[in-house]
């Protein structure tokens, strides 16, 4: 078989049947930034990447990564075993070997690069990018758990890979640590040209460091595409309860330094939010979640709430309880707009008669916006 789609991009498509549980899914992802694989546990997520590693065989499976096929379905077909997969895998445990330094482990991981394979990532680089220069001489037993997950990962990028897989990297970890080492996620999808998959349930990960998102319920892909446009597609069957929101790019573009605050620019406007000490000309990420966003019919004046946006309402939804509705919004014009949604109750927007193409005014709380 030849090659299946885009030589940037990844296509997979697999098949199988469990007792109790079935994956069927049809997958061409981008070649390049992070694709979450998002959905509740047993959804099928790790299988897929399970899958793509070549851990788990797929009878009705067919995979190409940058146009190379490592698995397809044709009799006798061709089938590129785990150990031969040019590919970086991060479990939930970083699985370090406990008699060797961390240098050791990194080592051990620099010797599984396969000998056909161009070095993408240079040993130094992946302990800077990881922050871990202080540990190198240290055992396993002497980390703390963001520390052997780091290790982990820079050990997964040790081997130069050409799609890194991380299987909920952060699940084991407290909610301190991961705040530790989102960071450094952050920092792997700026400096590498690498694809990664990663498998995750929890919408804020995903929110903070996704570029593309599939979501998958039973097994079946439910959802799947650029980020900002899934997260804001309230047809979408994708039940995000109290996470429903939106992300938003935007540019850091004044700093109010007595109230700690800054504004940030995007397509569609501006908004203030806490200051993250980044510097202006930044571009950041602003996660704004549906149940801090209400709406008025006009201007609202002596209020706490600081950004008040001039909107048009798109579209109104039923939400997950009868009480509650979501509504997509969009800010802006022609020359540059964003969506955003509102959670409001079905008897204020039954009170408001919000409908498609309706003139809104929407309120965000500074407090509320992530960035």
């Amino acid at each position: 078989m030849g090659d299946m789609g885009d030589v940037g991009g990844i296509d997979a498509r697999f098949r199988l049947d469990w007792t109790g549980f079935s994956l069927d899914v049809d997958l061409h992802l981008p070649g390049r930034g992070v694709t979450a694989l998002f959905g509740n546990s047993g959804s099928g997520k790790t299988t897929v990447l399970r899958c793509i590693a070549g851990l788990e065989r797929a009878p009705q499976g067919r995979l190409s990564v940058h146009g190379e096929v490592w698995q397809d379905d044709a009799p006798r077909g061709r089938w590129l075993p785990p150990h031969q997969r040019p590919i970086g895998y991060v479990f939930q445990e970083a699985s370090l070997f406990a008699h060797l330094s961390v240098l050791g482990n990194l080592r051990y991981g620099v010797k599984r690069m396969l000998v056909t394979q161009a070095q993408r990532v240079s040993l130094d680089q992946a302990i800077a990018l990881l922050g871990i220069e202080p540990l190198l001489e240290r055992k396993p037993d002497r980390l703390s758990g963001g520390e052997r997950q780091r290790v982990g990962i820079a050990r997964a990028l040790a081997v130069s890979p050409r799609l890194l897989l991380m299987d909920e990297p952060l699940a084991a970890l407290d909610v301190q640590r991961k705040q530790e080492i989102l960071p450094y996620l952050e920092r792997l999808h700026d400096a590498l040209d690498i694809p990664v998959l990663y498998v995750s349930h929890a919408a804020d990960e995903v929110a903070r460091l996704a570029d593309h998102i599939v979501a998958l319920e039973d097994g079946k892909v439910r959802a799947a595409g650029p980020l900002k446009d899934v997260l804001s597609n309230i047809d979408l069957p994708i039940h995000l309860g109290e996470d429903a929101g939106v992300v938003l790019q935007a540019q850091v573009v004044a700093r109010d330094a007595q109230w700690h605050l800054v504004r940030v620019a995007f397509p569609g406007g501006s908004l203030w939010v806490r200051d993250g000490g980044q510097p202006l000309g930044q571009t950041v990420r602003v996660r704004i979640l549906a149940r801090d966003v209400s709406l008025a019919l006009a201007p609202v004046h002596g209020t706490s709430i600081l950004n008040s946006l001039p909107a048009t309402v798109d579209h109104v939804a039923a939400d997950h309880h009868p009480a509650l509705a979501l509504v997509r919004l969009v800010v802006g014009d022609a020359a540059g707009s964003a969506a955003l949604l509102a959670r409001l109750s079905q008897r204020s927007a039954t009170g408001l008669q919000l409908a498609p193409g309706q003139a809104v005014w929407v309120q965000i709380k500074a407090v509320a916006v992530v960035g």
